[in-house]
C-alpha cells in the first residue's frame, strides 16, 4: 500500500511558481511513489491557520514571499541560519508533528555564487532590502566577503538588515538608491528587487569586467540589468539557479533521501523552454 505524502509551496501570488515542476520531477526520479507537491495561495497573515490545518500526510512546505518571516512564528524550532536571517523559506514536519524552520536560500545562494567563482574577500553590493536581501547578506558573510553595501529605496528596511550582518560578522553600509549605478563596480552584485525596479540602472551601470551579477529574477530573462552585465563581461547567475539550489535542500529535508539534482534541473529547464 502506497502511503500518501504531500508537500507544497505557500505564497501570494503563487500561480507562477515552478517549484512543483522541480519537486515532482524529483519524486519521480527518486522513485518516491505517493509523493506530490502543489501550490497553495497564502498571504502572510493566513499562514498560521493554513499550516495548522494541514494533516499528518504533509511532510513539508516551501515558503515564498510574503510569508518568510511569518514562517518563523509557526515553527517549534528554528535553524541557526533562519534565526540569523530572520526569515524561513522551509518548514519541515517532524515525526512528532512539530515544525522545523530553515532557510535554504542562504545555502543555495552560497552554492551558486561559489560555482560562479566568488571567493573569500569579495566586495558585495546588494540591491534591495527585503527577504531575499536578508539571505544575500547572510550568504556574503558565509563567503567571507570583505564588505557589503546595501542599496535600497527605503532606509528603514536597510536598518532591518543590520542584525543579519552582525550575526554573520560582515561589515555593512547603506547607500541611497539614487546612486545605485555607482555602486556596481564591485566583485559581486546581488539584485533582489522586484521586476522592473533595477531596469533603469542598465544604461548607466559601471560594471567591473569579470565580476559576478546574481539577479534573483528569472522571468522575463535576461533582465535589462543582466543583459548589461553580460555585455560588460560579467558572469551571470539567475534566479533559476537559486530556485534549483534551494529546492534541492528542501527536497532532502522533506524526503530524507538524496535529491536527484540532474532530473530536477532538466525538468526546470524544460518548463522554462515551454
Amino acid at each position: 500500500m502506497t502511503v500518501e505524502r504531500r508537500a507544497g509551496v505557500l505564497g501570494k501570488p503563487i500561480a507562477h511558481s515552478l517549484s512543483p515542476v522541480i519537486h515532482n520531477a524529483g519524486y519521480a526520479a527518486a522513485g518516491l511513489t505517493g509523493w506530490s507537491y502543489t501550490r497553495i495561495e497564502c498571504a502572510a497573515a493566513e499562514l498560521p491557520d493554513v499550516v495548522a490545518g494541514l494533516g499528518p500526510e504533509w511532510a513539508g512546505l516551501s515558503v515564498t514571499m510574503p510569508g518568510k518571516e511569518a514562517a518563523l512564528a509557526v515553527a517549534d524550532e528554528v535553524s541557526p541560519v533562519a534565526a540569523a536571517v530572520g526569515a524561513a523559506n522551509t518548514l519541515v514536519r517532524r515525526q512528532d508533528g512539530s515544525w522545523y524552520a530553515d532557510n535554504t536560500d542562504v545555502v543555495g545562494m552560497v552554492e551558486v555564487l561559489t560555482d560562479a567563482g566568488v571567493r573569500p574577500g569579495a566586495t558585495v553590493t546588494v540591491l534591495g532590502a527585503g527577504g531575499t536581501a536578508r539571505a544575500a547578506v547572510a550568504a556574503a558573510g558565509r563567503l567571507d566577503a570583505r564588505a557589503v553595501t546595501v542599496v535600497a529605496r527605503r532606509p528603514a528596511a536597510v536598518e532591518e538588515l543590520r542584525p543579519v550582518a552582525r550575526a554573520v560578522d560582515v561589515p555593512m553600509r547603506a547607500e541611497a538608491w539614487d546612486d545605485a549605478a555607482t555602486h556596481l563596480d564591485v566583485d559581486v552584485v546581488i539584485a533582489t528587487v522586484p521586476r522592473g525596479v533595477a531596469d533603469p540602472l542598465a544604461a548607466t551601470a559601471a560594471w567591473r569586467t569579470g565580476s559576478v551579477l546574481f539577479d534573483a529574477l528569472y522571468d522575463p530573462w535576461p533582465t535589462p540589468l543582466a543583459a548589461s552585465a553580460r555585455a560588460a563581461g560579467c558572469r551571470i547567475v539567475s534566479g533559476l539557479d537559486l530556485l534549483l539550489a534551494q529546492a534541492v535542500g528542501q527536497f532532502e529535508h522533506f524526503t530524507g533521501v538524496a535529491a536527484p539534482r540532474a532530473a530536477m534541473a532538466a525538468a526546470l529547464a524544460a518548463a522554462r523552454a515551454a
